[in-house]
């Protein structure tokens, strides 16, 4: 399971156009999705940000540890969720379509990929921060799959894509700035 779900990612990342049409051939029934991708790829996210805290830190502090994985783990499923639910939202209000929760859903996990791994070699190799920029590359995987995928029209396409990345981007970084203000315990 977690090899395909690597093939998935480097696939999403390296050749996105490619990728969205092999998507969009793909049947998944129900809940495969989520099971077979998302909570897999969360998963390892939130074991690479425990792991990174427990061995890239001078002290040896699994409460600190603790700390960073449950805050990643909910930022990360709050992040899926929410920003599944706006779309979902904006997708009848804005782009006058029907309501497709599961296709929003299937839309954002997937477009959130190169987000979750560079989480993922962030967590583990620190020093490596200036790679963040990378997470930009987002608007064209977005813009990749709105036409094969989604099916945007042409002349609605841009619109969709920098609204739904900028969504993409913003709804963990959103709850991990809530979660800092609820709980100050959080910080370290």
């Amino acid at each position: 399971m977690y090899k395909e779900i690597i093939k998935w990612v480097i696939a999403i990342i390296s050749q996105p156009g490619k990728a969205w049409d092999m998507l969009s051939r793909k049947e998944e029934k129900g809940d495969e999705f989520l099971s077979r991708f998302i909570y897999p790829l969360i998963g390892l996210v939130t074991v690479a940000a425990f792991l990174g805290v427990l061995f890239t830190r001078k002290e040896f502090d699994v409460e600190l540890a603790l700390k960073s994985s449950i805050k990643t783990l909910v930022a990360s499923f709050g992040g899926f969720y929410l920003a599944a639910y706006f779309l979902n939202e904006l997708w009848q209000g804005f782009f006058k379509r029907e309501k497709d929760l599961k296709l929003c859903q299937r839309f954002v996990g997937y477009s959130s990929s190169l987000m979750f791994a560079l989480n993922i070699v962030l967590m583990l190799l620190p020093e490596f921060f200036f790679l963040r920029i990378f997470i930009l590359y987002t608007f064209y995987i977005v813009w990749e799959g709105a036409g094969p995928y989604m099916q945007v029209e042409e002349n609605e396409r841009l619109k969709f894509a920098g609204i739904t990345t900028v969504i993409i981007l913003l709804t963990p970084a959103v709850i991990e700035f809530v979660l800092f203000m609820l709980m100050p315990g959080l910080r370290f």
